[in-house]
């Protein structure tokens, strides 16, 4: 079974970060710019090194000339252990 994930990119910004914001948004901030895929190879780089997981487990599905884009990890994991094992709260809103 694998997990799939809207992320939304935000290359060239001079860190690396991952966010879950109020809107329920997974957002990446990267340090590479959006040009011959750098962007893209930071952004499974830094899943595939957060999740202890080989790179090869991590595929961009969609969206890999956009800043939305739907990741496939292949891991058995439900969507709030996978935020958990970033260091992620799901925050609730009202």
């Amino acid at each position: 079974m694998s997990l799939v994930i809207d992320v939304k990119v935000i290359p060239s910004s001079g860190r690396q970060k991952i966010l879950y914001d109020r809107s329920g948004r997974l957002k990446c901030y990267l340090k590479s710019p959006p040009e011959k895929g750098k962007a893209n190879l930071e952004l499974c780089r830094l899943l595939s090194k957060k999740l202890s997981i080989p790179l090869n487990y991590i595929t961009i599905i969609f969206g890999a000339s956009l800043r939305k884009k739907r990741i496939k990890i292949n891991i058995d994991v439900s969507f709030e252990k996978f935020l958990d094992i970033l260091g992620l709260e799901r925050q609730m809103t009202i």
